[in-house]
């Protein structure tokens, strides 16, 4: 038996996104849900005092190479975002929105695909409202709904216990209260789950 573990991401990262398509296969096979926990990703580096790699230019040129590589070996349909990078601030809040109306796997999909997969600029309202709506979600109730304190107090305590954790990027898995970091971390994960 597997026990259930958990998935920090932000769709801001690429790897969270690769991951993501990784996670549903693994659902599928192993009969499992694994949990999603939303966070700020530049709210944990700020927190940890780190530069993400995508502003790093060196490194920002391997990463879309080696988001690429990735996608093709997983049979990814991929495509590194020209909007790049996308504000996920209220995305991620609309994470714990989407919670609580029972959508949450689906809008987690659309957002996903729509950056990494359709290369839609998710910084333009239009786009996002366009999105929700084909998800049968009226965007203006949705948006004030992610602007509620609750909702913003939700998103950075998730941001800090994440960081109380040791967590320091995404995407992250937790299984038995090991930290897994990457997106090709998720057998190390399964196995510690299976004990």
């Amino acid at each position: 038996m597997i026990k259930p573990f958990d998935f920090y991401f932000d769709f801001v990262s690429p790897y969270a996104f690769l991951a993501h398509k990784e996670i549903k296969k693994v659902e599928t096979k192993e009969k499992i849900k694994i949990r999603y926990i939303p966070i700020l990703l530049g709210g944990l580096h700020n927190l940890h005092g780190i530069k993400a790699p995508a502003f790093i230019p060196a490194k920002a040129r391997h990463m879309i190479r080696d988001c690429k590589l990735i996608a093709e070996r997983n049979g990814t349909r991929f495509k590194f975002n020209s909007y790049f990078p996308i504000r996920s601030l209220n995305l991620m809040r609309g994470v714990l929105v989407a919670e609580e109306d029972n959508i949450k796997s689906n809008y987690i999909d659309a957002i996903f695909n729509t950056i990494w997969q359709d290369g839609l600029n998710m910084n333009d309202e239009i786009v996002i409202q366009k999105v929700l709506k084909n998800l049968n979600v009226n965007p203006k109730t949705f948006a004030l709904r992610s602007a509620s304190s609750l909702i913003k107090d939700s998103l950075r305590k998730k941001t800090s216990e994440a960081y109380e954790k040791g967590i320091f990027g995404a995407p992250t898995f937790v299984a038995n209260n090991k930290i897994f970091w990457g997106q090709d971390r998720i057998e190390f994960a399964l196995n510690e789950a299976r004990k």
